[in-house]
């Protein structure tokens, strides 16, 4: 499957890593639909990729089956899904505060992993009626998990755990959806420049690039891009988690 001939949604699409990669896919001739919570900016994004955009909720079933509804319609197809929306918090175990906040671990598992699952499983759907191609594809789903999925740092029980379930899936995912000619991939990025990032203090970015072995630079989201769209036009890739980060090990 070319880039030139996909048209893809992306969760997180407005931002990030989902911007990035919805940017990098439309300079390479893909149609894209940008969904993500954000309005503004997502409608932004996507008049100037010249794709489409979509308001959505990623833990609504009803928000997600209506804006899978809208891209596909759109498009006309959809023949990849790629699932950037998530959000990071820290907490402790236990804190100065006491236990870690319950509705804030819950309300990451909801977005981070059962909103990937939930965006993930309707698009499958969507894409299960492409004609399939001479290798039986119709499509794939590249998910995003985090290297805080294998070595999550002190604070980041909720998020290691939201992306530890993302990648758990990967395989079982793929197994579900080979028959229908639907691969899925996860990608584990290292600490990436995201807004969330861009906000720390000159002095903290330079410290967590230094720590990365080699480049000793924070990763570009145009990386991430990059690599999504290498998934999509390599055919044989299926199943498996892939690590962008630099060969950072977090302790």
């Amino acid at each position: 499957m070319k880039l030139a001939d996909t048209a893809a949604v992306v969760t997180g699409g407005a931002s990030g890593l989902g911007e990035a990669t919805a940017r990098y896919f439309a300079e390479q001739g893909a149609q894209v639909t940008i969904l993500d919570r954000d309005a503004e900016r997502g409608q932004q994004v996507a008049e100037e990729i010249g794709g489409n955009f979509a308001q959505t909720d990623v833990t609504s079933e009803e928000s997600v089956s209506a804006a899978i509804a809208d891209a596909a319609e759109k498009m006309g197809k959809i023949t990849a899904c790629v699932n950037c929306a998530g959000i990071a918090i820290g907490a402790k175990t236990v804190g100065k505060e006491g236990a870690h906040p319950l509705d804030a671990y819950k309300r990451t598992i909801d977005i981070n992993l059962v909103g990937t699952f939930n965006v993930a499983r309707l698009a499958a759907v969507e894409i299960t009626k492409n004609a399939p191609d001479a290798d039986n594809a119709r499509g794939v789903i590249i998910n995003t998990a985090s290297i805080a999925a294998f070595d999550g740092q002190k604070g980041q029980a909720a998020y290691a755990a939201s992306k530890g379930g993302v990648a758990g899936m990967c395989l079982p995912m793929a197994r579900d959806l080979a028959s229908s000619g639907i691969r899925v991939m996860t990608i584990a990025p290292g600490i990436f420049m995201t807004p969330m990032l861009a906000g720390l203090p000159e002095e903290v970015q330079q410290q967590l690039a230094a720590d990365v072995p080699n480049p000793a630079r924070l990763g570009d989201p145009r990386e991430y891009g990059r690599l999504a769209g290498f998934i999509v036009e390599m055919g044989y890739l299926n199943g498996e988690v892939i690590r962008i980060d630099g060969a950072l090990r977090m302790r």
